[in-house]
């Protein structure tokens, strides 16, 4: 008779536990998805700020990417997951034992502080490995930390006694409603601020700004002078063989140049004419103390470029239009 009691009241216990799990992985890996999303964006915003060419999308590699997307999805869940076992549960168990150890009572505070303890050395390992800057090295821990920590928290609420139950569904739709809230927020924002200006623009440079020497510190110099003369010097030039593969020529010789402003700093130009050297148009980014030029080694889609930067301004070469000739 007493197992026949015992045995329901055992199985009920069994499926709180299950409902409860369920509830508190869903959650977990709800705000994960939603942090990925913001932290997507923060990076597309972080990225347009930095110094880098106005690089052309790969038509092949958009396309890639769209069918690659239930690929990555199924991936990125499989990682929430992991995480969410790995990671969020562990540190929702250690908080609430912290909590109740050394103040008697669990208290939210132990999650972000044990999330800043869990996620210090792994950002330490990555700051060392990759060189980063101090600033930027804090930057990354405590974003890592915040993500961290504000997951554990929405999660901890499905633990916390007398709250009203909350099954996983529930806590998915709660997340997904909030999370579009945020993402649209986050998203317009980022779309103010680059159309205020907070991008990166290359210098305008002008007929001025760009005459000079510039290397690619491989010993190859090109030489603008202001009265519109070009002097190259071991300067690399690119041309696709019949199989499509890239060969590399060393350009040395005489000619002449000229500067297109465009319609804006991303479309400004600078042709140049050598005798005997198929050298390509050179576009500017870099900044106003140090100017670069790039031209596209073989496809444009690949990203790969040839960099000049300028080592010195061009003396006058001949008299200018506002100077009357002695």
């Amino acid at each position: 008779m007493r197992s026949k009691i015992r045995e329901p009241v055992q199985s009920q216990s069994q499926s709180r536990v299950r409902d409860r799990f369920g509830a508190v992985l869903t959650a977990s890996m709800s705000v994960l998805s939603v942090e990925a999303v913001l932290g997507g964006i923060a990076l597309f915003v972080w990225g347009r700020t930095r110094e880098s060419p106005d690089l052309p999308y790969s038509g092949s590699g958009v396309f890639l990417l769209v069918l690659m997307a239930p690929v990555m999805a199924a991936a990125g869940a499989a990682l929430a997951a992991l995480l969410s076992i790995g990671v969020v549960m562990p540190l929702l168990g250690v908080a609430g034992w912290f909590g109740r150890r050394f103040s008697g009572r669990e208290a939210w505070w132990w999650v972000p502080v044990l999330a800043a303890a869990l996620t210090f050395p792994s950002v330490l390992a990555v700051v060392v490995l990759v060189e980063a800057d101090v600033l930027t090295g804090l930057g990354g821990w405590l974003a890592v930390t915040a993500a961290l920590a504000a997951t554990a928290l929405v999660a901890r609420r499905l633990l916390l006694p007398g709250r009203p139950h909350l099954s996983g569904g529930a806590m998915f739709l709660r997340v997904a409603l909030y999370g579009t809230l945020a993402v649209v927020a986050v998203g317009t924002l980022a779309g103010i601020g680059l159309y205020a200006g907070i991008g990166y623009e290359p210098p305008r440079l002008g007929a001025e700004g760009v005459a000079g020497t510039w290397s690619d510190g491989k010993g190859g110099t090109l030489t603008l002078t202001t009265d519109g003369k070009a002097t190259a010097t071991r300067v690399e030039t690119f041309e696709l063989d019949d199989s499509f593969e890239t060969v590399v020529h060393k350009c040395t010789g005489t000619g002449t140049w000229v500067y297109d402003p465009g319609a804006g700093p991303w479309s400004q130009e600078v042709a140049v004419f050598v005798d005997d050297c198929p050298l390509d148009t050179w576009e500017v980014f870099g900044t106003s103390e140090h100017p670069k030029l790039f031209a596209y080694i073989g496809d444009p889609d690949s990203w790969d470029l040839y960099i000049l930067e300028r080592v010195d301004h061009a003396a006058p070469s001949g008299p200018r239009k506002d100077e009357p000739v002695s």
